[in-house]
């Protein structure tokens, strides 16, 4: 049977992480913010966007051609190697794609419980195991700060990981943190003692201890690195706060 505590042994014991979010029109602006943060942490979130499930259409969405020769792997991911990549995708129909992010070189895919056909997307992704026995990438699964936690049912023993939203409107970075992400991830520790859980979206310095206490592993950090005057001076304070 697949464990999904397998990837995390003991996740409490381990650093909290603030993974940069990376939401770019065009794979130019993809390499600019790479480069900008490829020293100072080790592992990135790129935001994808279709512009049906969320708007506005994100890369690869705007630029399919840099994303095809990734899959086709006549070039990879810059600092491929150096950096873990973890794709969000917000796609209304994410079992058409998921395959191509895994051959991107993804080590980290999540899926939204809202999305169609999601449940077809994760069994894609079992299916992946299966053929390939020891799994390299991990599954999350993403939920509202609204949502209740009965939505995550039809995924059980499926996600290695749980992503929170931190803000109500996905695909967009800016807005306001939504302080019930806090309760959602207090209540999924509870449930989930040994689990990963990350929260995504409109985290900043104030929020970030509270999410810390209530049992968040990772904080996936968008607008607050890459909106601020200097980036990884904001890197660097985040990450001073999670310490």
């Amino acid at each position: 049977m697949f464990d999904p505590y397998k990837h995390f042994a003991d996740p409490l014991a381990a650093p909290v992480e603030i993974i940069p979010a990376i939401l770019a029109k065009r794979f130019r602006d993809v390499e600019r913010q790479l480069l900008l943060v490829h020293e100072h942490a080790p592992h990135v979130q790129i935001d994808v966007v279709d512009g049906e499930f969320a708007h506005p259409a994100s890369w690869p969405s705007t630029d399919r051609d840099a994303f095809e020769a990734i899959v086709k792997e006549e070039h990879g991911l810059p600092f491929w190697g150096e950096l873990e990549f973890e794709f969000d995708l917000m796609l209304q129909r994410p079992h058409d794609e998921v395959r191509r992010f895994v051959r991107a070189g993804a080590s980290r895919i999540v899926l939204h419980v809202r999305s169609e056909h999601v449940l077809d997307a994760f069994q894609t992704l079992i299916d992946l195991r299966q053929e390939g026995g020891d799994f390299a990438v991990a599954v999350g699964v993403a939920m509202l700060p609204t949502d209740q936690l009965d939505v995550l049912e039809p995924f059980e023993a499926q996600f290695d990981f749980i992503q929170v939203m931190g803000i109500d409107e996905v695909g967009k970075q800016g807005q306001p943190f939504n302080p019930q992400a806090i309760h959602v991830v207090e209540r999924l520790r509870h449930r989930y003692p040994r689990l990963q859980l990350q929260v995504d979206g409109g985290v900043t310095k104030e929020h970030a201890r509270a999410l810390v206490e209530a049992g968040a592993n990772r904080l996936i950090v968008g607008s607050a690195i890459f909106g601020a005057k200097d980036p990884l001076a904001a890197l660097a304070e985040l990450q001073g706060a999670v310490r």
